[in-house]
């Protein structure tokens, strides 16, 4: 059994809306210093067997089209074996 875990985040050239409100209420909340707040997307995925060759392709190839939205966003994509 492997888990996926599939980390989805904006670009760094779109604007963060949500990033921003959180890093306001940080400063409010009392937490100077807090130079950017980027807010994101995870997914972890349970995968019974191993994951490799083309279905490791599939994967990306899901996170790309399923996952995320490549236009606006990046993705990575890290398997863990099965402890």
């Amino acid at each position: 059994m492997a888990r996926v875990v599939v980390d989805v985040m904006l670009k760094p050239e779109i604007l963060d809306p949500q990033g921003r409100a959180v890093q306001g209420a940080l400063g409010r909340l009392g937490l100077s210093g807090v130079a950017d707040v980027r807010q994101g997307k995870q997914f972890v995925i349970q995968v019974d067997g191993d994951l490799t060759g083309d279905r490791l392709a599939l994967m990306h190839k899901l996170a790309e089209e399923l996952l995320s939205n490549p236009v606006i966003e990046n993705y990575s994509l890290t398997v863990e074996a099965d402890a």
